[in-house]
C-alpha cells in the first residue's frame, strides 16, 4: 500500500519537477494587453466587412450577468470575466469600412465600447436603446437568435420580449436573425490572430509530447487516468486553461473491438499502460482566447524493440492519407456536407476505411462555422453542415482511419485531430501534424 502511494505521489510531482522547454507563455498582464489589442484590430478590420456581407445595419448583443451570450464573451475586454448587470452592446455599420460601437451600460465596456447610457438622465435602459436606434434609423437590426448554432442563439427569451416591447412595432419589425454575422465574427481569424496561433498550438503539442513520455509514464504502473490528471495538473502549472477534460485510451492486442462511445465517453479509469500498447490522447488548451484540439498517438516499446512495429506505422500512414484527401477538398463556397461526401468517396475508392467528424475551432473548442461530419452522422449534418466554407477560418481536422491488424487479429482506428487554417492557399496545419507515432521511451535515431 505504501509503495503504491509513493508511486502515485511521484507521478504527480512530475509537472513541476522536470524542466520542459516550452514556448514562451506570457504573464497574465501581458496576455490581457494582447487580447485587447486583438479585439480592437478585429472590430476595426473584420467587423465592417462582415456586416456588409450579411446585410446587417446594426447588431445588438445583450447579456445579463452569469447568463452570457457566447458572442459577448468574445467582445468583452480581457479584465471582464462576465457581463455586468444587463450589458447591451451596439454595433452600427456606418459604411466606408467603419463601425460605430456603443455600450448601453453603466460603464465603458473596455476601450472599444464607450458608455452611451446615463441612468441619471434616462433611468430606463431599454428606452435608451430605443433612442439610439431611432437616432440612427437602421433598416436591419440583427439579434442573436438561431435554430442552427447555439453560439448565435444567445439572446434569452426575457430580453428578446422586453426589447421588442420597448422598441415598438416600427423597429421590432426590423429585427432579424444575426446568425450569419455572429458565425462570421466567431469563425473568422485575423492575420494578427494567426501570428500567435501557431505558438498556442505548439504549446499544446509540447504538453502532449511530455505526457506521452517516460517522464510521466512507467509501464506496468501508470494508468490512463493517471496521465489524464497529469495533463490537467500541467495545464494548471503553466497557468493555462482547458475547455474539456482530456482523455487517454488504449488499443492493444486483445479481443476488445473499437467503439466510439467507449472511446469518447465511457473509458475505464484504471487501465494500466503496458508495453505493446498503442496510446491515444484527446487534449486541448485555451490561451489568449484561442483554443486547441489535438488527438495523437504513442506506442509503448516492448523489451528489445527500438521502433514502432511496421504494421502500426502503416495503419498510421492510412490516417495521414485520409487527412490529405479530406483537406484537398476544401474549397471556398463548398458546404461541409459536400466536402464530407466527396472525401469519404475518394478515400474508400483507394481502399481506405475513413470516418470524418471535423469542426471549426477558435474562440470556442467546438466552434461556430461549417461542420464537416460527425462520428454518428457520416451522411451529412443538417444545418451547420450545409453552411459554406469561408476563407480565413480554422478547423480541427478530426477523423479516423480503420485498419485490420493481422498481428492483433482485429481492426484498430488511428484517430487523428490537428488544428489547421483555411485560406486562399488551401489548408495548412497551424503547427504541423503528427506524421509518426511517438515512442515511449524515445529512442534516438541511429547515427
Amino acid at each position: 500500500m505504501k509503495k503504491s502511494l509513493l508511486l502515485f505521489a511521484l507521478l504527480f510531482i512530475t509537472p513541476f519537477s522536470f524542466a520542459q522547454d516550452y514556448p514562451h507563455i506570457l504573464p497574465l498582464k501581458e496576455r490581457a494587453q494582447v487580447i485587447d489589442d486583438l479585439l480592437k484590430d478585429k472590430i476595426e478590420t473584420v467587423l465592417p466587412e462582415l456586416m456588409e456581407r450579411t446585410g446587417i445595419d446594426m447588431w445588438i448583443v445583450v447579456s445579463r450577468e452569469y447568463n452570457e451570450d457566447p458572442v459577448i464573451e468574445t467582445l468583452l475586454p480581457a479584465t471582464w470575466h462576465a457581463a455586468r448587470r444587463r450589458t447591451i452592446l451596439v454595433m452600427h455599420h456606418l459604411g466606408n469600412g467603419k463601425v460605430e460601437t456603443l455600450a448601453v451600460a453603466r460603464y465603458d465596456v473596455g476601450e472599444m465600447f464607450k458608455r452611451a447610457w446615463d441612468p441619471e438622465s434616462q433611468p430606463d435602459q431599454w428606452e435608451r436603446l430605443k433612442e439610439i436606434i431611432e437616432e440612427r434609423d437602421p433598416e436591419t437590426i440583427g439579434i442573436n437568435i438561431s435554430k442552427i448554432w447555439g453560439h448565435a442563439d444567445g439572446l434569452v427569451v426575457t430580453d428578446h420580449e422586453e426589447m421588442k416591447k420597448a422598441l415598438g412595432k416600427k423597429y421590432a419589425n426590423r429585427l432579424v436573425s444575426a446568425e450569419k454575422l455572429a458565425v462570421g465574427w466567431l469563425e473568422t481569424r485575423t492575420p494578427k490572430e494567426m501570428d500567435i496561433y501557431p505558438q498556442i498550438v505548439r504549446i499544446a503539442h509540447e504538453i502532449i509530447a511530455e505526457g506521452f513520455s517516460d517522464r510521466v509514464i512507467q509501464p506496468g504502473v501508470t494508468t490512463t487516468d493517471d496521465v489524464v490528471w497529469w495533463y490537467r495538473e500541467k495545464i494548471e502549472a503553466l497557468k493555462l486553461d482547458t475547455w474539456f477534460h482530456p482523455s487517454v485510451s488504449i488499443q492493444r492486442a486483445d479481443p476488445e473491438s473499437f467503439d466510439h462511445l467507449r472511446t469518447f465517453d465511457s473509458r475505464p479509469d484504471g487501465n494500466v499502460i503496458l508495453p505493446g500498447d498503442l496510446l491515444h490522447v484527446d487534449f486541448g488548451i485555451k490561451y489568449l482566447r484561442l483554443n486547441t484540439d489535438t488527438q495523437q498517438h504513442a506506442y509503448v516499446l516492448r523489451p528489445g524493440e527500438n521502433d514502432v512495429p511496421e504494421y502500426l506505422r502503416k495503419a498510421f500512414e492510412n490516417g495521414n492519407k485520409v487527412q490529405d484527401i479530406f483537406t484537398d477538398n476544401f474549397k471556398e463556397g463548398r458546404t461541409g456536407n459536400e466536402v464530407l461526401a466527396m472525401s469519404l468517396k475518394e478515400a474508400r475508392e483507394v481502399g481506405l476505411k475513413p470516418s470524418i467528424y471535423t469542426h471549426p475551432i477558435g474562440y470556442h473548442g467546438h466552434a461556430a462555422g461549417t461542420t464537416l461530419g460527425m462520428w454518428d452522422q457520416q451522411d451529412g449534418v443538417p444545418g451547420d453542415g450545409d453552411y459554406t466554407l469561408h476563407l480565413n477560418t480554422a478547423y480541427s481536422i478530426e477523423l479516423n482511419a480503420a485498419t485490420y491488424i493481422e498481428e492483433w487479429g482485429k481492426e484498430i482506428r488511428i484517430m487523428l485531430e490537428e488544428d489547421a487554417f483555411f485560406d486562399s492557399t488551401g489548408v495548412w496545419y497551424i503547427d504541423g501534424r503528427q506524421r509518426d507515432i511517438m515512442m515511449i521511451p524515445r529512442i534516438p535515431a541511429k547515427q
